[in-house]
């Protein structure tokens, strides 16, 4: 018995790690193949798929009554079977994710997608359902089984990507989920206590020795292939693995004739590819002025994105360099020393070494991206030169965590342009584009440094009237209180040049400037002596709109009047609010429904609107999924009263959102010290995992505080949601080990809490309405992915802190339907 056990806790741990997984690889896999939007969906994937097994393990009695560790057997199985499936629709049937607003056709496609991808967490769930409606007494051990599986599948996660990118780590999940299957032994499984009413056939109990023989073998070959995958990964050689939308920079650059792939590498947080041949000349911002010949250039692209260049040239031998926009800070500051956040493929540093700078600290959050250069262009890596100090380090820890003050602090445009109406990345956060960012930088500057950013021109003014909001407002947070006299704004055919100089600008200085930006043919767009007539002069607009919205709000004597009368959201981003690239407002909704289908706008011309779109979609799954066992009546659900159907469902369904709304918004609030979504998403989840299991694991036996912990989680993610950013902001100039370790201190007590109320709610239904454990288990999985949509509108309008409050509600909500439902642990 006590083997038996074991064993069938280790099965649920083991098809608990696979789902979990496999959902954080799709979220890498569905990032990299189309775009942000799809990586988002992974959630309610996995969610929606638990969901839909609680549903049909209430549907179908016969299924709960399989042995449970024959049911985990069979789920683990079925697990691996789809995972290949939907690996396979997902790269060879054809999506155009840019033309589903108005090709019908794409919305069936997306159809197939879906049920392909959610069908293995259908699996998953129904072994682990079944485990947990297994009358044995035992649900908080299976419930602690199932979140420490989890856990332990982060774990695996992070070190399956390093090893052999997306491809290995899918492979790896399917090879995790045959595990209980080549666990299983028949006999002793299945003459173990079984559920009321089983009556399991004598052909059906003797599972044949070739099952299990076939799950080792696979499991042996997917190891063996494993390692494959890992030597040709470290060697820079791993393929891509995967289709990826046409649209995305990496595809656009293989289509060029005769280019060649020359690097090639997954790691946990990226995978970058290095193109040659691809036609690559990317001089972000070039004045047409200039009169030579751009210097060749290889590719190089992160997540299959934008493809950013390689500049083949040295610093001594980079003309252009002096016709780039951010030239002048350079002229202005000769000899500095600079600090260069983020540059990618080096093409800031070169600007750096070529504009005259005695000294260059590169920060750069990607390792992988380094490597990548080092590999391709050894002889011109300007990442090599000897001036050049390089930092791994998030740019946010870096600017913290360091005293060294700096002439100029350089954030190079490395990414490429995409249309304001695409809302193709609304949904992606950026914290080095924050006006707490912007405030960090500024404190690096020497007393007279200068800070220089370039952006996106956008038509209406957006994207590159936000980058100058945000500016100011860290200016103001650094008690400036006129930041128009600390700002100088130029444009060229494509982008916008912002200089800051917190002590204010002379007129030599400005002068200089205006010599620049003429010789270059630049257009002034705000300067503190600016004068309408010295506007729109080189590069024609129909009017000068950017210069009066910039006008308007500079002028403004409050500005947040002027972000609220504007046709887009253009208020600073912050680190509450980190969305640099969401500038939807509900006033456009007539606009670009009227469009639909008639122009040719991304994803139906907002990303906000792909996520009320999934809203909908998830809610009438949701709600079917849910009122189909209630549809039944007695014959599924048993003779339990309304009463308690009403407060199961209560009780359920308010724990799904609260759970979600919590650690939806903490992970991407860890983002900003960890310095990555796949960092954060791994500390946050394993802690909360681990510690919730630890909390089921005592649901048992601490009954009291079982009972109180809905209440108790209320009090701890209001405080959360209060102070939680201090905290996050205080860790940002420590170690990487000092900020792991306050992330798991200050997540341990919610982690701890959040594992007991669900099991505290499967004792009260153990004892009065056994019947309903699959229906709630269906409840709270349909709640769970309506949350996760809800979660991310709610973020991109109100920021982390609301969400955190509204999960404080959901479980101060799940207190009191516990405290009125006469429950009993």
């Amino acid at each position: 018995m006590a083997t038996m056990s074991r064993r069938l806790l280790l099965a649920v741990a083991a098809i608990s790690a696979a789902a979990l997984l496999l959902e954080s690889t799709l979220t890498r896999l569905l990032a990299v193949a189309q775009f942000y939007h799809f990586a988002f969906l992974v959630v309610s994937l996995a969610l929606l798929g638990f969901g839909a097994s609680g549903t049909l393990l209430s549907l179908l009695p016969r299924l709960r009554r399989l042995p449970p560790q024959r049911l985990l057997a069979l789920s683990g199985a079925g697990f691996a079977a789809s995972t290949a499936v939907a690996y396979a629709v997902v790269n060879f049937v054809p999506f155009d994710s840019y033309s589903i607003a108005w090709d019908r056709r794409q919305l069936l496609t997306f159809a197939l997608y879906y049920l392909a991808l959610v069908t293995p967490f259908i699996c998953a769930g129904l072994g682990i359902g079944g485990a947990l409606a297994a009358p044995t007494g035992r649900s908080h051990l299976v419930y602690a089984a199932n979140l420490l599986g989890s856990g332990a599948g982060v774990i695996l996660g992070l070190a399956a990507l390093a090893l052999a990118g997306v491809p290995g780590a899918v492979l790896a999940s399917m090879v995790m989920a045959l595990a209980p299957a080549a666990m299983y032994r028949p006999r002793a499984a299945d003459d173990a206590p079984q559920p009321r009413g089983s009556v399991i056939p004598p052909r059906e109990r003797d599972v044949s020795l070739w099952g299990i023989r076939a799950a080792r073998l696979a499991a042996s070959a997917g190891l063996a292939a494993l390692v494959v995958l890992s030597a040709l990964n470290l060697a820079g050689r791993m393929p891509l693995g995967m289709s990826i939308s046409p649209y995305k920079g990496l595809a656009h650059a293989r289509r060029y004739p005769g280019a060649t792939s020359i690097f090639g590498r997954w790691s946990t947080i990226s995978r970058v590819d290095v193109i040659a041949g691809a036609g690559t000349h990317l001089l972000p911002g070039l004045s047409y002025a200039y009169p030579g010949l751009p210097p060749p250039q290889l590719g190089l692209s992160v997540d299959a994105d934008s493809v950013e260049p390689i500049t083949l040239a040295s610093s001594a031998t980079f003309e252009a360099a002096a016709y780039l926009p951010e030239a002048v800070a350079f002229q202005l500051r000769p000899g500095a020393r600079a600090l260069v956040l983020e540059p990618g493929g080096g093409l800031g540093l070169l600007q750096a070494l070529a504009g005259g700078a005695r000294a260059v600290t590169a920060v750069a959050g990607d390792p992988l991206v380094r490597l990548a250069v080092q590999r391709s262009a050894a002889s011109v890596d300007p990442y090599s030169d000897p001036r050049v100090q390089v930092v791994f380090a998030p740019d946010r820890a870096f600017l913290r965590g360091g005293s060294n003050r700096y002439a100029i602090v350089f954030l190079p445009l490395t990414d490429a342009y995409r249309p304001v109406s695409s809302g193709a990345y609304s949904l992606s956060e950026s914290y080095l584009l924050t006006a707490e960012a912007f405030e960090d930088a500024l404190a690096r500057l020497e007393p007279d440094g200068l800070l220089v950013a370039t952006r996106w021109l956008q038509t209406p003014p957006s994207e590159d009237l936000r980058l100058v909001a945000t500016v100011a407002e860290a200016l103001r947070r650094r008690g400036i209180r006129d930041p128009a006299q600390a700002l100088v704004a130029f444009r060229g055919i494509q982008t916008i040049t912002v200089l800051a100089l917190p002590m204010g600008w002379t007129s030599g200085e400005l002068e200089q400037v205006r010599r620049f930006a003429a010789s270059r043919r630049y257009d002034l767009t705000w300067a503190p002596d600016i004068r309408p007539g010295e506007v729109n002069r080189y590069n024609r607009m129909p009017t000068a709109e950017l210069f009066e919205a910039l006008r308007a709000m500079l002028g403004a004597a409050d500005p947040k009047a002027f972000y609220s009368a504007y046709p887009f959201d253009v208020a600073p981003a912050t680190d509450d609010r980190p969305f640099f690239f969401h500038f939807f407002r509900w006033a456009q909704t007539p606009e670009v429904i009227a469009t639909l289908g008639r122009t040719w706008q991304p994803f139906g011309g907002s990303g906000y609107l792909v996520l009320v779109a999934l809203l909908i979609l998830v809610m009438s799954m949701s709600v079917a999924l849910i009122l189909a066992p209630l549809a039944a009546r007695g014959r599924v659900l048993g003779a339990a009263p309304a009463v308690v159907k009403i407060r199961a469902f209560a009780y359920f369904g308010l724990l799904g959102m609260a759970f979600l709304f919590v650690e939806i918004p903490l992970i991407q609030r860890w983002i900003l010290p960890l310095g990555y979504p796949t960092y954060a998403f791994a500390a946050v989840v394993l802690v909360l995992l681990v510690l919730s299991g630890v909390g089921s694991a005592l649901a048992g036996s601490c009954h009291r505080l079982g009972r109180s912990a809905p209440g108790i989680l209320a009090l701890l993610v209001a405080a959360s949601a209060a102070g939680g950013q201090l905290i996050v902001h205080q860790a940002l100039g420590w170690p990487l080990s000092g900020r792991l370790v306050l992330a798991a201190i200050s997540l341990a007590p919610l982690g701890l809490m959040m594992g007991m109320p669900f099991p505290v709610g499967l004792a009260w239904l153990e004892a009065e309405a056994p019947g309903l454990i699959p229906w709630a288990w269906a409840v709270n999985g349909c709640a769970s992915v309506i949350a996760s949509v809800l979660a991310a509108m709610l973020a991109l309008s109100y920021g982390f802190s609301a969400v955190l409050c509204a999960g404080a509600a959901a479980y101060l909500g799940a207190w009191v339907v516990l405290g009125g439902s006469g429950a009993r642990s």
